[in-house]
C-alpha cells in the first residue's frame, strides 16, 4: 500500500513551494537532479537550502536561471503592486537539512533547444520533454497531466486552442523544472493517495504580461471549477494560489476529506518566495490512519493510482464506472494518417486506441478505428479525430465496466527499479509489473523479461511483510 500525503495549503500552494515540502519530507533530491539533467532545456540550476519563515525552519527551492536571477515563482503573476511585496531570497538562514540534504546547488547546461526562448513552448512541446525525461512512467504520467490541466486553464482564460497556448506559466523554464521535479518526488516518495481540503487564496490584484487581474486569476479560478477544489479567500493582500500550484492539486488530489484519526509519520516544509501578512509555507504531511477497520476499509477503497480515476470525473458527477467507446468507419486514410492520428488521440488522453480491419459497402477494405475514453474528453478526441482524418461521422457508445481498485508502487529487484501495478481483488493483492518498466531494464542488460517480472512480483509481495 502507498502512502498517503496531507497538503495542508493555509497559505496557499506555489509549484516550488509543493517541491520544497516534498524534499523536506524526504524525496531523493539526487533522484531529482537525475531527471532534471535530461531535460532538453539549457540555462537553468536548483538550489535546495533552509530558511526561515516567521521562525519557522523551511525547505527553500530555487530554479536559478542563466541570466544569475533566483526566480521569484510565477513573477508576473505574483507582483499587482511592488509595494506589498518583498523580496525575502537576501534573508534566508541556511541550516543542516533534517534529512541530511544541507544546501545543493547544481547546474544544469544542455545544448538542446536552442530555438527556444523563456516563454515560447507550448504544450505539445513541454509534454514532448516530458516523454523524453528520464523518470519512471509513474513520474511522466502525473507531470504530464499537470501541464494539460494548465494548458487548458490558459486556453479557456484567453479563448485559443489547446495546441496554441504560449503562455509564460505554460512556457517558463522555471514553471517546467516546478512540474517535472513534483512530480518525480511524488514519486519517488511512493504517493497513492493525495488529501487536499481547501486551498486558501489572497485578494487585491496581481499584475501579469496581459494587465492587470483580479486575485485568484482567471486560470486559477478555471481550474478550480474544472476540478471541484474547495476554495478559501483570506485577507492576505497578493496571490496565494499559483497556476501551477492550483493545477498541481488538481492533478494529484484524490480526496477533500482527511480520515477521521490518523499518525503522522513525517511532516515537511516548503517556504514560498514572498513575505506576505501571512507566512508562506506549505506543510505536507504523511499520515496513515488509526487502526481503525471502518476507517482502513474506506482507506482502500480509496487507495487508487492518482491518475487512474481523474479528479474533473469527480468534480463533475462522472460516473466513474462507466467508459465511452468512440468508433468510426474509414476506407480512405493511409496507414501514415491513421498511425499520426492515433499519437494525438493518446496526446489528448485517449486511455486506449486501437484499429482493426473491415469490409464497407462495395467490398472495399477499411479499417474501424475505435477510442477508449472518459466522457469529459469525448469532445475533444471527437475533435481529433475529424480534423486529422477522412471520417465525416462517429458512432458514440457507453459502457459499463467493473473497475479493481489499484494503485501503483515502485520495487528494488536485483535488476533495478520496477514500476508495478497493485489490484485488490477482494481481500487478495495481486501484483502486475508495467511492461516498459521491465523491458526498459531488460534492454539495458540483456537480462531475461520473464526473470525482471518474476523478481519484481516477489518483491512487492514481501515490501511491506
Amino acid at each position: 500500500m502507498g502512502n498517503s500525503l496531507y497538503l495542508e495549503c493555509s497559505s496557499g500552494i506555489s509549484g516550488d513551494m509543493t517541491v520544497a515540502a516534498l524534499l523536506d519530507l524526504g524525496a531523493s533530491y539526487t533522484v531529482l537532479e537525475k531527471a532534471l539533467n535530461s531535460l532538453h532545456l539549457e540555462g537553468f540550476k536548483t538550489k535546495l537550502s533552509r530558511v526561515k519563515k516567521a521562525g519557522i525552519d523551511c525547505a527553500d527551492f530555487d530554479v536559478i536561471l542563466e541570466n544569475g536571477d533566483i526566480r521569484d515563482h510565477d513573477m508576473e503573476y505574483l507582483h499587482g503592486s511592488s509595494d506589498n511585496h518583498e523580496h525575502d531570497h537576501d534573508h534566508g538562514h541556511h541550516h543542516e537539512h533534517s534529512h541530511d540534504h544541507g544546501d545543493h546547488e547544481h547546474h544544469h547546461e544542455h545544448s538542446h533547444d536552442e530555438h527556444h526562448h523563456h516563454g515560447e513552448r507550448g504544450p505539445k512541446e513541454i509534454l514532448d520533454l516530458i516523454k523524453l525525461c528520464d523518470m519512471t512512467d509513474n513520474a511522466k504520467d502525473i507531470a504530464s497531466r499537470i501541464v494539460k490541466i494548465i494548458a487548458e486553464a490558459e486556453s479557456k482564460a484567453h479563448s485559443v486552442p489547446f495546441d496554441k497556448v504560449h503562455f509564460h506559466e505554460v512556457g517558463a523554464i522555471d514553471s517546467i523544472v516546478d512540474i517535472v521535479s513534483v512530480a518525480v518526488c511524488l514519486d519517488y516518495l511512493d504517493i497513492s493517495e493525495v488529501i487536499i481540503p481547501k486551498l486558501c487564496e489572497g485578494i487585491g490584484t496581481v499584475r501579469c504580461q496581459h494587465g492587470v487581474l483580479p486575485v485568484p486569476v482567471p486560470a486559477v479560478l478555471n481550474i478550480v471549477e474544472a476540478y471541484g477544489l474547495s476554495l478559501e479567500i483570506s485577507d492576505v493582500k497578493g496571490e496565494l494560489v499559483t497556476p501551477t500550484g492550483a493545477a498541481i492539486a488538481a492533478a494529484i488530489r484524490t480526496s477533500d476529506k482527511l480520515p477521521k484519526g490518523f499518525k503522522v509519520k513525517l511532516t515537511g516544509m516548503g517556504a514560498g518566495k514572498r513575505t506576505y501578512s501571512r507566512p508562506s509555507i506549505l506543510r505536507a504531511m504523511i499520515i496513515e490512519p488509526e487502526n481503525d477497520p471502518d476507517i482502513l476499509d474506506d482507506f482502500i477503497r480509496r487507495t487508487e493510482h492518482i491518475l487512474e480515476v481523474s479528479s474533473s470525473e469527480r468534480a463533475k458527477g462522472i460516473d466513474e464506472n462507466a467508459i465511452y467507446k468512440l468508433e468510426t468507419n474509414i476506407d480512405d486514410c493511409s496507414g501514415e494518417v491513421l498511425g499520426f492520428c492515433m499519437e494525438r488521440l493518446y496526446d489528448a488522453g485517449a486511455k486506449d486506441v486501437f484499429y482493426f480491419p473491415i469490409y464497407m459497402k462495395k467490398n472495399r477494405p477499411a479499417w474501424q478505428l475505435n477510442v477508449i475514453c472518459n466522457e469529459a474528453d469525448i469532445e475533444r478526441l471527437e475533435e481529433v479525430i475529424f480534423k486529422n482524418t477522412t471520417t465525416i461521422g462517429i458512432r458514440r457508445v457507453r459502457m459499463d465496466r467493473t473497475v479493481l481498485p489499484r494503485r501503483f508502487m515502485n520495487v528494488e529487484t536485483s535488476y533495478g527499479e520496477v514500476k508495478v501495478k497493485v489490484c485488490l481483488v477482494g481481500d487478495e493483492e495481486r501484483y502486475y509489473p508495467e511492461y516498459e518498466s521491465v523491458a526498459e531494464i531488460s534492454r539495458n542488460l540483456g537480462a531475461s523479461f520473464s526473470d525482471i517480472y518474476a523478481d519484481a512480483v516477489y518483491q512487492a509481495k514481501h515490501k511491506f511483510i
